[in-house]
C-alpha cells in the first residue's frame, strides 16, 4: 500500500483528498472517514470559497470533496474557479441541495460527481475512486433527476446555458436595471441570496462587473420584456 511518506507527503499512487465545508462536525466525519481508506489521504480542510481556494493552490489535491454552501458564498462558484485555475483537480460534490438549481449548476461549473450527505461510505469512497480516475459518477437520487431532464425534450437552448434556471432569472432583471433589493422583493429571495446568484452569473460569464454582465445579457435578448 502507497502511505504518506515522514514529511507528510503521499507516495506516489495515493489519491489526495481535501475536504471543503463550513460545518465542522461534517468535516470532522468526513476527514475520519478518509482516513480509514486505502490508498486514499485527506491534505486539508476548508470552510469558504477563499480558503478552498488558498488550499487547492497549497495542497494540489486529487479530488476535492465540496458542500454548495459556504456561508455567504456558493460552492458552485468554488468549483468554477477551482477547475478553472487546476483543470486537473476533480471536484466532487457532497451537499444536502438536490435541487435542479444546485445540481446542474454544480455540473455546468466543472463538477465530476455528485452526491447527497446521506451517502453511505462506501458510495463516498466509490466516488472518490471514480472521479479521481476521471469518470464522472452521480448519486443514484441525482442520477435519476438527470435522465428526467435530458429526456424532456425541450428542444431548444436557452441563452447562458451554463447558468442555472434562477441565475439566468436574476441576470434578467439585472439588464432589466434593477438592483439587488427590487430583485429580491421580485422573486421572494433575500438581497444576500440575490447578491450570490449575482456573484455566480459575473464568475460563469467572466466579465468583471455588473455593467458588463448588463451588455452581454442584452446582447442576448435578456432585460428588454
Amino acid at each position: 500500500m502507497n502511505v504518506p511518506t515522514a514529511d507528510g507527503v503521499p507516495g506516489n499512487g495515493v489519491i489526495r483528498v481535501a475536504v471543503v465545508d463550513d460545518h465542522p462536525v461534517f468535516r470532522l466525519g468526513m476527514t475520519a472517514l478518509l482516513g480509514t481508506l486505502d490508498g486514499i489521504v485527506c491534505v486539508g480542510e476548508a470552510v469558504d470559497v477563499p480558503s478552498a481556494l488558498t488550499l487547492v493552490e497549497a495542497r494540489t489535491p486529487d479530488v476535492v470533496l465540496m458542500d454548495l454552501h459556504l456561508g455567504d458564498r456558493s460552492g458552485v462558484e468554488a468549483t468554477r474557479m477551482i477547475r478553472a485555475r487546476h483543470p486537473g483537480v476533480a471536484v466532487l460534490v457532497i451537499t444536502m441541495f438536490d435541487d435542479d438549481d444546485s445540481v446542474f449548476g454544480a455540473l455546468r461549473a466543472g463538477a465530476s460527481g455528485y452526491l447527497l450527505k446521506g451517502a453511505s461510505p462506501p458510495q463516498v469512497e466509490r466516488a472518490v475512486r471514480a472521479v479521481a480516475d476521471g469518470e464522472m459518477l452521480l448519486g443514484p437520487e441525482i442520477r435519476a433527476r438527470t435522465v428526467g431532464f435530458l429526456t424532456r425534450g425541450t428542444g431548444t437552448v436557452p441563452p447562458f446555458s451554463q447558468l442555472t434556471d434562477r441565475e439566468r432569472e436574476v441576470l434578467d432583471h439585472v439588464a432589466h436595471g434593477l438592483d439587488n433589493r427590487a430583485i429580491a422583493q421580485r422573486l421572494a429571495l433575500s438581497p444576500k441570496t440575490v447578491r450570490n446568484h449575482v456573484s455566480n452569473v459575473l464568475v460563469k460569464l467572466g466579465v468583471s462587473d455588473r455593467g458588463q454582465a448588463i451588455v452581454r445579457a442584452r446582447e442576448q435578448g435578456l432585460g428588454r420584456g
